[in-house]
């Protein structure tokens, strides 16, 4: 009994991590979105708001970590080592520590890159694909992430290759989307900048 109430303690902090989490990427990804959806080359980010976006979600990261090496431990008190061979329990330990990975490549290149670039529309074309690919990686990590912490059906029935299947095909597709949608912003402000500049011309010489 002591055990089942200190794993459901440990399980409710590991939930609003991964809510705290989940709903930071669900809104800075709203707010790229809309930002590429009407593009203005002269808007930069806040700086300090990415700065407290990367420390939290670093802090909640690092709570998933914890909390979820406590549940594994207390479930292999109860179960035995046995514990590990369940497929889905394998795949989310991979989607987190891919997880993980990412996030030091988007802590470590892609943040700083858009603070001194300002905006995705002022990123050369490898680094934005960087930025969309990391990007998308990071959505789909945490999105899956959080199905397979409540998929208990998928428990000892799927194989880890079945379990995993969709996970590239959803990154390639977030990934494609974001590209598409970058390449279709910055030739719009592009556009809209020669327009202007044009019209501009026109009327000093005329």
């Amino acid at each position: 009994m002591d055990i089942e109430f200190a794993r459901m303690a440990v399980v409710y902090v590991h939930l609003i991590a991964c809510c705290i989490a989940i709903g930071l990427v669900f809104t800075s990804d709203l707010a790229m979105v809309k930002s590429l959806l009407k593009p203005d080359p002269a808007a930069r980010l806040d700086a300090r708001h990415l700065a407290s976006l990367q420390t939290t979600m670093t802090r909640a990261l690092l709570a998933l970590w914890i909390t979820g090496a406590a549940i594994i431990a207390l479930d292999v008190s109860v179960k035995g080592l046995d514990y590990f061979g369940n497929p889905k329990l394998q795949a989310k330990i991979a989607i987190v520590a891919l997880l993980t990975l990412n996030g030091f490549a988007l802590h470590s290149y892609v943040l700083p890159l858009m603070k001194k670039a300002g905006s995705m529309l002022n990123l050369s074309v490898s680094q934005g694909a960087r930025a969309s690919f990391t990007g998308a990686v990071s959505a789909v990590s945490w999105f899956y992430a959080a199905m397979l912490g409540i998929g208990r059906p998928l428990n000892w029935k799927y194989s880890l290759g079945e379990i995993l299947a969709a996970y590239p095909v959803l990154v390639l597709l977030g990934f494609m989307s974001m590209t598409l949608l970058t390449a279709w912003s910055q030739s719009r402000a592009h556009g809209g900048n020669r327009v202007r500049q044009g019209s501009g011309l026109a009327f000093a010489g005329w």
